[in-house]
């Protein structure tokens, strides 16, 4: 693990709702997700990443428009996405696109390809779930080339091939910081070990320890491809910081159960219970929720159980509203990274 562990924060642009108790427009909360950026950088954090998704419920369909318009406003806080869904997108379009908010951010941009947890971008653009694996695995092995900054020559079947391609424009120090998102599949893992890229866990339930196999499975698999056995490995966690573990887990419980709910009936979840969000935002649970006290220490503990050097809290949850996700923010950044600073030494 790193000296020092960094901290991060992800947002989906979660569509929140006024004092009135009805939907913010889309706009709107696109310009809160900047502030939100610019929340983070000045409380400290290292790392804001962006969701992208193609529905009602979230506002972000553009992830680095969003992480180029907090970087015109921020100094030094890392920008990416979390995650893009490379299946859907095109690597020439994509590398393109992080390498110009690199530029433009002076060398902040990184980029975490995964294959995401919708699939509404598939049908929206034209590409066929029943090749849901092979896109992936293609479009990466492209993205890998494109990514060494030489000009590439390159072929696959779901599209044409490449000679002696360059693709503009470059990155201008060394190579785009790359990861790749994985939910809990080994075979995800040996893959981003092959290409000896950073992992990055995205814990949606269950307790980190329960990752535990595949970080090791991953430096195992770093070690077999004669990769740098040192790379990065980072989680994704939602979760919430309020001044007290009860305010925390009493201001996050409705919104945890609404959002919950309403993508539960759409994958034949049971219902949520109270009993099961207290469980999550135990100990060993998923939500990283409580007191800044409490969330350094589920931060710190899955630090050293999992051997990380990055911890990304997912500050939006559903409806919560943006003025509570500010506040947690600053609280992440002054009082609970700190606070892990102290444990992990």
């Amino acid at each position: 693990m790193a000296a020092r562990l960094e901290i991060g924060i992800d947002t989906f642009g979660d569509i929140t709702l006024d004092a009135d108790g009805k939907p913010l427009p889309h706009a709107q909360v696109l310009r809160n997700v900047v502030a939100e950026g610019v929340a983070a950088d000045q409380a400290g954090l290292d790392f804001i990443g962006i969701g992208e998704h193609h529905r009602k419920d979230f506002s972000v369909a553009a992830p680095e428009v969003v992480l180029a318009a907090i970087a015109g406003q921020t100094e030094r806080i890392h920008l990416g996405s979390a995650v893009t869904v490379l299946s859907s997108d095109d690597p020439v379009r994509v590398f393109q696109r992080f390498a110009t908010l690199d530029g433009v951010s002076n060398g902040r941009a990184e980029v975490i390809l995964g294959r995401g947890s919708f699939i509404e971008s598939f049908p929206l653009f034209g590409f066929d779930l029943a090749q849901y694996e092979e896109l992936f695995d293609e479009k990466l092995d492209l993205f890998a080339a494109i990514r060494q900054q030489e000009p590439v020559t390159w072929s696959g079947t779901l599209r044409p091939p490449l000679t002696e391609q360059s693709v503009y424009p470059p990155v201008e120090h060394g190579l785009l910081k790359t990861w790749i998102g994985v939910g809990g599949s080994p075979e995800s893992v040996v893959r981003a070990a092959r290409y000896g890229l950073p992992l990055m866990v995205a814990i949606i339930g269950g307790g980190p320890m329960r990752f535990q196999p595949l970080t090791e499975l991953y430096r195992k698999a770093l070690e077999q491809f004669g990769q740098d056995t040192d790379l990065p490995i980072g989680v994704h966690s939602p979760g919430f910081v309020a001044e007290t573990d009860q305010e925390a887990k009493d201001l996050l419980w409705p919104h945890w159960e609404a959002m919950t709910n309403r993508i539960g009936r759409e994958r034949g979840w049971p219902p949520a219970t109270r009993a099961r969000f207290e469980h999550e935002a135990a100990e060993d649970g998923a939500l990283v929720v409580g007191s800044p006290e409490t969330v350094a220490r589920k931060i710190a503990y899955a630090a050293r159980g999992l051997g990380l050097t990055r911890f990304d809290v997912k500050v939006s949850n559903g409806t919560l509203a943006h003025e509570h996700i500010l506040r947690a923010i600053d609280l992440l950044g002054r009082e609970v990274a700190p606070r892990v600073d102290e444990l992990l030494s």
